[in-house]
């Protein structure tokens, strides 16, 4: 999540081509126009991005693209778009187009409800959207199927202890079923101010398998994203505070506590640099457990050790990124754009 920025809502179409990503595509003859650069800082970077791959733009003109998911089984990336309310879909077959509005706020606007849509997507254990509702204040699936959306959601979770959450921004699913959120207050109109808060922390939770709500940690300021790493002993919470601009990692126990909390990666020196925009938000971590996680400057790809390996550089504050591992492609949502990275 960012600071709002309102801009003019003018959806400019990319190129249409029925062709997907091949193996043995190189990378120095993209079908789309290009922005940014990409930032070597370590050799083993090249083992993961071809040194002469760009950076796709698939489409523009959003007001703050958020929240991407590859769905398989409609060969496609749905992503949100917060301020509008809207989730989009995008496939290289038939390019871009609406799929879910509203999104995260079904009920009437609020004054100042500016960013009351969906925000993270995911798919569950039983391959249904799950949606983080900004708006309705909750952690929500869909009930409609992929080739048939409808705003129909049902409630997963929508308070702790009886208190509304604040507005659930990112989640991730473990192999167990349950489902992991964070908890910000950048959905509400008047943000930590606002009067219709209820929970003065910023927490991050685990919906169980029974519908129970736990409360992991409430000593982050600005939970964001947040991931799993593949053995599922560790967990990763970006926090998006320019104050305090990290990322954690928690040993996950067998119990589903957290414990050792330590700092992953700590970017806030490079805050309000103009060359390094944004802050720690959205990540996901790849088959070979490389991390790539959107913060100041783009997108950063790091070993397991926190160690940074390369920086993908979109220009713009960038919000949030996926993976489609079938095809070995890495999208990006940033700011008002959908981008895309061939990866090896």
């Amino acid at each position: 999540m960012r600071p709002i920025l309102m801009t003019l809502f003018t959806l400019l179409f990319a190129c249409q081509n029925t062709s997907e990503p091949s193996e043995k595509e190189t990378t120095n003859t993209p079908k789309h126009k290009t922005i940014g650069s990409i930032e070597l800082l370590d050799d083993r970077l090249n083992e993961l991005i071809a040194p002469d791959a760009k950076i796709e733009i698939l489409a523009e003109g959003f007001n703050w693209s958020e929240g991407p998911v590859w769905v398989e089984e409609i060969e496609s990336l749905l992503f949100s778009d917060v301020p509008e309310n809207k989730i989009w879909r995008w496939s290289e077959t038939d390019s871009l187009r609406l799929y879910i509005e509203p999104s995260g706020r079904t009920g009437a606007l609020r004054e100042n409800d500016k960013e009351s849509g969906s925000n993270g997507l995911i798919l569950n254990d039983k391959g249904k959207l799950v949606v983080c509702q900004h708006g309705d204040r909750r952690v929500a699936k869909l009930t409609a199927s992929f080739d048939d959306p409808s705003a129909s959601f049902e409630t997963l979770a929508d308070d702790f202890e009886g208190r509304k959450f604040n507005s659930p921004n990112d989640l991730v699913f473990d192999g167990g079923g349950n489902c992991y959120f964070t908890d910000p207050p950048y959905g509400l109109p008047l943000k930590m101010d606002d009067p219709t808060k209820e929970i003065e922390f910023q927490g991050v939770y685990r919906i169980n398998t029974d519908s129970s709500v736990d409360l992991l940690t409430d000593e982050l300021t600005r939970p964001n994203g947040i991931e799993l790493s593949n053995d599922e002993k560790t967990l990763y919470v970006a926090n998006s505070d320019p104050d305090r601009a990290i990322w954690t990692a928690f040993d996950l126990q067998e119990d589903g506590t957290l414990a050792n909390a330590r700092i992953f990666y700590d970017a806030t020196n490079l805050v309000g640099d103009e060359n390094e925009k944004g802050l720690p938000d959205g990540l996901v971590v790849a088959d070979n457990n490389v991390i790539y996680a959107t913060g100041p400057g783009g997108v950063w790809i790091f070993d397991e050790m926190g160690k940074a390996l390369g920086k993908i550089r979109t220009t713009v504050p960038t919000a949030n990124c996926t993976i489609d591992p079938k095809r070995n492609v890495l999208y990006i949502t940033a700011d008002m754009y959908l981008l895309r990275v061939l990866l090896r």
